[in-house]
């Protein structure tokens, strides 16, 4: 039995993984900050006769990834993938508008980009592109020494096409992206596959509030998302299944990495015309 270790395990997408990955047989390390998250997760996979263990665990605290890491290798043994999940944005960082506004330059009520909050620009930074920094730091050597084995992060549609009101976001996420190829080069006389998945838009807990109305109606931001998305939908989280059972399969994607895969109903192909 492999052993994935997989952050941001507690929130929808990422979740989604973990049982996928127990469903195919490997045991399952659920990293999240919200711990409880994370164990609701696990719970489910042990119910289903899988093998999953949670720990609460700021994926920005590499002392504190020390820590975990020794207990998944007590729990499970040594990472054989580790799934960099984590990520999201920051109120601070979204701006009231799509594009600049005659008076944006002067505004104090509201935010606009002349007066985003650097904390939050900061926070962003940390948590997408130093949440995949320090995990891969650590758990990247349990690969070492022949035994191979597959890093796959979670990027972005954002890193292919910036959407507007958040820039720290979509420009960490391209981060992520390049980071992504950077590690597959590093890694790559060690045997280590480095890819990355994109998602496009799909309904979570972090922006469930963004695309619907308290009433369960769509917001405008949604309508937009759908008619520039030639399918004309949200995704499913099973949907990007695929795309991870394909890159850590040997055998279909041996010669694959430094790679980022859109899955994305089409959005970043579609011009608008």
């Amino acid at each position: 039995m492999k052993n994935a270790v997989i952050t941001g395990a507690g929130g929808v997408l990422c979740g989604s993984f973990a049982r996928a990955l127990a469903q195919d047989g490997w045991a399952v390390a659920l990293l999240d900050i919200n711990e409880a998250a994370a164990q609701t997760v696990a719970d489910d996979i042990n119910r289903g006769g899988g093998r999953a263990f949670a720990y609460g665990v700021s994926v920005l605290d590499r002392a504190a990834l020390e820590a975990v890491r020794e207990r998944v290798h007590a729990d499970l043994g040594p990472c054989d993938l580790l799934l960099n999940g984590a990520g999201g944005n920051h109120p601070k960082c979204t701006t009231l508008h799509e594009t600049y506004e005659p008076g944006d330059e002067d505004a104090s009520d509201f935010l606009t980009f002349f007066n985003l909050d650097k904390s939050g620009f900061d926070f962003v930074f940390d948590l997408n592109l130093k949440g995949v920094l320090l995990p891969t730091q650590v758990f990247a050597r349990d690969m070492l020494g022949g035994r191979g084995g597959n890093i796959v992060n979670i990027s972005s549609m954002n890193a292919y096409r910036p959407l507007t009101k958040i820039p720290a976001y979509s420009a960490a996420k391209a981060a992520v992206s390049n980071f992504t190829q950077w590690l597959a080069v590093h890694f790559a006389p060690a045997g280590i596959r480095c890819n990355a998945i994109a998602p496009g838009f799909f309904v979570t807990g972090q922006n469930r509030a963004l695309l619907y109305a308290p009433d369960g109606t769509p917001t405008p931001r949604t309508h937009k998302i759908l008619a520039a998305t030639p399918m004309k939908r949200f995704g499913e989280p099973e949907e990007l299944l695929g795309a991870l059972r394909f890159l850590i399969d040997e055998e279909a994607a041996g010669f694959v990495t430094g790679v980022c895969i859109p899955v994305d109903g089409g959005f970043s192909a579609y011009s608008g015309v």
